[in-house]
């Protein structure tokens, strides 16, 4: 049984407790200043208070108590302060690292290059710092130190009409030496129209163009379907496109050279290892083809084309990989279809999308290396193809550039300073007509 203090005594044992925790706190060991004992102090050991004070003193429920500290009255007020933080160091992969800074990350930039050109249709750079450029209507400009030169290089005689003009432009791969260049247009015939393909010759004292040969002549034409696209390949033989003139049998009748793809030498001669002898087709099956474009390092040779109009076989336009003497199935089959002793295209934009893909190039420098870009007149686009090197009817990746920013798109190609030149048409009838003309577009690539 627990004996009950008299509560007179209380003061004197809570005085006796004081004095106590008075000797306690005189002979403890000097702090530092984080809280743990200084290194200089002297440590006697504390003076134990009397075990029978305690619980006079501290009543809490003998279940729930814990000890605790002697309550020291300070001889002054002191500020209270947060724990100390343990200040040993972190271990070596506890330690920030550097944040590494942001890749430098290249996008493409387009501007003007020049203005002021009336549906151009096609150019090409010559060693002497010009650029060439065919105007359907007939004219051939040409660029010069960044200035379109106010008066033509030559201006043709054309019938430019619905799609037909002056089309394709090539400079001849030796033009530094023989001033040659290559052309395409659509001329009148009685009633009808006709295709000719004609060498060019740029006179040096002059700087004006003549004309110095017809290479191929009498090619049905039609106000649309009539190709046109005229380029070098690297085997240094002449590649023109043919469309079918809005006559879709044409294309499959080796005997007719509409809806094909040509190939010539310089000459206007046939080439003696062409598919098939004396003839100057290449391929065959094509509606209307309108880009050329060769692999660097493969030498394959893909070409764009214009699918069906209307209902129900819309679109389709094509990327094809073309191979001599190969049937590309025009008006037989389109899109993906197949017929034996047929070819289906690498890409085609299916039944519900309309490219109106036209000229084509291959990038062979920059972030682009490696794709075959062409341009889109109804699609307002600049597409680019990303094919499997080991698989050239493989499509890796696909995409849409810079839609509905230019208008109609006609031609592209890389110059000597590895930036694209891209031109707009939307002075050919289809467009929006701008007020500074159609314009020649540099595409180059800058870091952010």
């Amino acid at each position: 049984m627990r004996r009950n203090i008299p509560y007179a005594v209380v003061p004197v044992l809570a005085f006796l407790l004081i004095g106590a925790a008075g000797c306690a706190l005189r002979s403890s060991p000097a702090l530092s200043p984080d809280g743990a004992p200084s290194a200089t102090a002297s440590a006697p050991a504390p003076t134990a208070l009397p075990a029978v004070l305690l619980p006079a003193v501290i009543a809490p429920s003998p279940a729930t108590a814990s000890p605790a500290a002697p309550t020291v009255t300070p001889t002054r007020p002191e500020p209270t302060r947060p724990p100390a933080t343990p200040t040993s160091s972190p271990p070596a992969t506890a330690r920030p690292t550097a944040t590494p800074a942001a890749t430098a990350v290249p996008v493409p930039k387009v501007e003007t290059f020049v203005s002021g050109l009336e549906a151009p249709w096609a150019l090409d750079f010559a060693p002497d710092g010009r650029i060439f450029v065919t105007e359907r209507g007939g004219r051939i400009r040409i660029i010069q130190d960044g200035k379109l030169l106010p008066q033509p290089w030559l201006t043709l005689d054309v019938a430019a009409t619905g799609e037909a003009g002056l089309l394709g432009l090539a400079l001849d791969p030796g033009f530094a030496q023989n001033h040659y260049a290559y052309v395409a247009y659509t001329t009148r015939a009685g009633s009808g129209l006709q295709n000719r393909l004609v060498r060019l010759r740029d006179d040096p004292a002059t700087g004006q163009g003549v004309i110095d040969r017809v290479l191929l002549d009498g090619i049905p034409g039609n106000g649309n379907h009539d190709g046109g696209r005229v380029k070098f390949g690297p085997d240094g033989k002449l590649y023109w496109t043919m469309g079918d003139a809005q006559n879709g049998a044409a294309a499959q009748n080796l005997n007719s050279l509409n809806g094909k793809i040509l190939r010539l030498n310089p000459d206007g001669t046939i080439p003696t290892d062409n598919p098939f002898p004396g003839s100057p087709v290449y391929s065959y099956g094509h509606r209307n083809p309108q880009g050329l474009a060769w692999q660097p390092g493969t030498g394959r040779l893909y070409a764009t084309e214009h699918g069906p109009s209307g209902v129900p076989a819309c679109c389709r336009d094509e990327v094809n990989f073309v191979e001599p003497g190969v049937n590309y199935g025009w008006p037989v089959i389109t899109g993906d279809q197949t017929r034996p002793g047929m070819v289906t295209p690498v890409l085609q934009s299916g039944t519900s999308e309309t490219w109106a893909p036209s000229g084509a190039t291959f990038v062979t420098a920059g972030p682009w290396a490696g794709s075959l870009l062409f341009a889109g007149l109804r699609g307002q686009s600049l597409y680019r193809v990303v094919l499997d090197p080991a698989d050239p009817r493989r499509v890796v990746k696909f995409e849409r550039l810079f839609a509905q920013q230019y208008g109609r798109l006609r031609d592209v190609a890389q110059g000597p300073d590895g930036a694209l030149y891209i031109l707009t048409s939307n002075l050919d009838g289809r467009g929006v007509p701008p007020p500074d003309g159609d314009r020649v577009l540099r595409l180059s690539f800058v870091t952010r």
